[in-house]
């Protein structure tokens, strides 16, 4: 059976939206005898942590959004519009392509790896937590305060600019209208001043800044095992009749919710296992004020001790998101060959707005 002519095109606002947001609700741009079929999405920016210094920023193209409605697949539809985008990234300069999958995503992870030429590089947790009505106690013996935008750039610069994936122009995520703030967290008295001043910073402490994507965006669970529902609905009554039990709580998946994302997460010291779970606590209580958040979302290395100190659900949660790489140049291909063979570092930088 023949097919009409495949066209690939920049993605226009007024007359595609409402196309693209049809193609998302199938769940699953490119045009079939004008049809919408498929849509993919690209950023660039430049990050540290890939080279060693001096030459130490990299330019990378992150692809994501990739999306092919279920009956145009296997047309090789999702191959034309990764090798369009990355023509693209090329005539930009750009080092290096990297995508993020589900590593259980058998159909992504062929594409990418088997016909385009990616390289599987890291494996990140996503830890994600519901928000319920129960706020938590946070010890009196710990000081949670909110960092002004340039003493947060400044300690980001700092103290994680070797991070793998950090972002050239933190300070633009920073600024985002988005970005609900910096918070740090150190025992109570081991700091005067203004945090960080001078470049002094207490023997144990955290910080983590946080992204508010349900503004950009809502989240909602299509089908779940009856189970899960019945669960849901039980695990609300008991916890509105017989509070006491202290039965965890699921959240209303099954309508549009939206979320938080905790980005930048450091520490340092003896302590700061603790005070992390404080800033997550922190998070989880000040998201109990927001209508639409549900569930709190972060990302972390797949070897970094971070999780277990962050509050999550193993139900919810990814304990091996995949994300591979790809040389665009053929000087940087030798360079990409040693960091595939480097063990895995402990801390990523995930940038929040390709979340």
């Amino acid at each position: 059976m023949g097919y009409g002519e495949l066209t690939i095109r920049s993605y226009d606002g007024q007359i595609d939206r409402a196309g693209v947001e049809d193609l998302e609700r199938r769940c699953e741009v490119a045009e079939l005898d004008d049809e919408l079929v498929g849509v993919i999405q690209g950023s660039i920016k430049r990050v540290t942590g890939l080279h060693k210094p001096p030459d130490n920023l990299a330019k990378v193209g992150y692809v994501l959004g990739l999306r092919v409605a279920p009956v145009h697949r296997r047309k090789g539809i999702g191959l034309s519009l990764v090798r369009k985008l990355e023509e693209w990234f090329v005539a930009y300069d750009v080092d290096y392509a990297y995508m993020a999958t589900e590593k259980d995503n058998e159909a992504s992870v062929k594409l990418f790896t088997k016909k385009l030429g990616y390289v599987q590089f890291r494996t990140p947790a996503i830890l994600v937590h519901p928000v319920n009505n129960r706020v938590f106690h946070i010890s009196s013996n710990i000081e949670i305060a909110k960092l002004k935008i340039e003493e947060a750039e400044n300690l980001y610069k700092k103290f994680m600019a070797s991070t793998e994936f950090f972002p050239y122009d933190i300070g633009n995520i920073l600024r985002n209208k988005l970005s609900l703030g910096t918070w740090v967290a150190y025992p109570r008295g081991e700091s005067r001043g203004e945090f960080g001043s001078n470049g002094q910073v207490p023997n144990s402490w955290a910080m983590l800044s946080v992204w508010n994507s349900g503004e950009l965006f809502k989240l909602r669970l299509g089908k779940a095992p009856l189970s899960c529902l019945i669960y849901t609905k039980s695990s609300k009554l008991i916890d509105k009749f017989f509070p006491c039990f202290k039965l965890p709580a699921i959240p209303d998946f099954y309508h549009p919710f939206g979320f938080y994302f905790m980005y930048g997460v450091h520490h340092e010291g003896p302590l700061s296992g603790k005070l992390v779970r404080s800033l997550c606590q922190f998070v989880h209580n000040m998201a109990t004020k927001s209508k639409d958040c549900k569930v709190i979302v972060t990302e972390v290395g797949g070897n970094d001790s971070l999780r277990v100190h962050i509050p999550h659900w193993k139900l919810l949660s990814c304990p091996e998101d995949l994300w591979c790489i790809k040389a665009l140049k053929n000087e940087k291909k030798n360079t990409l060959h040693e960091l595939t063979k480097l063990p895995p570092t402990i801390a990523l930088f995930v940038d929040p707005r390709e979340v």
